[in-house]
């Protein structure tokens, strides 16, 4: 069974309570994940609009309004300490 999110509210920063549909919950620091991304994740970077976070229960994962997403997969193992976030490539270090 794929992780579905159930619930997120940011608590402060780029840090999100997640809620699980198998009733786990965890803490998640996104920063990592979105700091120096392009594309729809710049917006991320922003902390007024990463707090327009929202859970899409068709999606079973957080969207904001711009279409920026991330795979509910990723966060179920970011949120169980099993995922570290993907490495920039060198041009945007």
């Amino acid at each position: 069974m794929r992780p579905h999110v159930t619930g997120a509210r940011v608590r402060a920063g780029f840090t999100i309570d997640l809620e699980f549909a198998d009733g786990s919950q965890a803490a998640v620091d996104l920063e990592p994940w979105i700091r120096g991304r392009r594309g729809v994740f710049e917006a991320l970077q922003d902390p007024v609009y990463f707090a327009r976070v929202a859970v899409d229960s068709d999606a079973g994962t957080i969207v904001w309004p711009n279409g920026a997403d991330i795979d509910p997969d990723v966060l179920w193992e970011a949120a169980h300490g099993m995922a570290s976030p993907p490495e920039l490539p060198p041009a945007h270090r």
